[in-house]
């Protein structure tokens, strides 16, 4: 089991960065490789990635929510992998976003992928992506002024 862990300031609030994270259907729009993820229950998502050409699908459950702090999850079909991601309100107007993540490389251009620091710089890429995506958003729209 490999384990990542990343973060990222991000100048919203922490409500407003927390209600976009779980907007789980918006992922494809920062994360590289994730072309859907279907929310199926109050607790269960199905993701569709592909990634260097190589499709895969997967169930994962969220094992914990709680509104402006964490959200956590555990794959049930598929890769093996669990999380958590965090949010810490460092002001008014600004959030740290952390995740956490334990994954099992399945094969060996996982294994090779691993090693190398793949997962790690796309989770860094996805959470600069959200960053750019939720900043961006609220400057266009000014939803993010007088949140807190």
């Amino acid at each position: 089991m490999s384990q990542v862990e990343e973060s990222i300031e991000v100048a919203v609030p922490v409500r407003t960065a927390y209600n976009q994270w779980t907007q789980f259907a918006d992922f494809p729009r920062f994360m590289k490789g994730v072309e859907r993820v279907d929310q199926v229950t109050d607790t269960r998502t199905h993701w569709v990635t592909k990634i260097d050409g190589v499709e895969r699908e997967f169930d994962a459950d969220i094992t914990e929510q709680i509104p402006d702090e964490r959200v956590a999850w555990r794959s049930t079909t598929g890769p093996d992998q669990a999380g958590v991601v965090t949010f810490h309100r460092l002001d008014d107007s600004r959030t740290k976003v952390m995740l956490q993540m334990d994954h099992s490389p399945e094969g060996l251009l996982d294994t090779v992928g691993d090693k190398l620091g793949f997962v790690r710089r796309q989770v860094k890429g996805d959470l600069e992506r959200f960053k750019e995506l939720i900043e961006k958003r609220g400057v266009e729209t000014g939803a993010w002024r007088g949140q807190v």
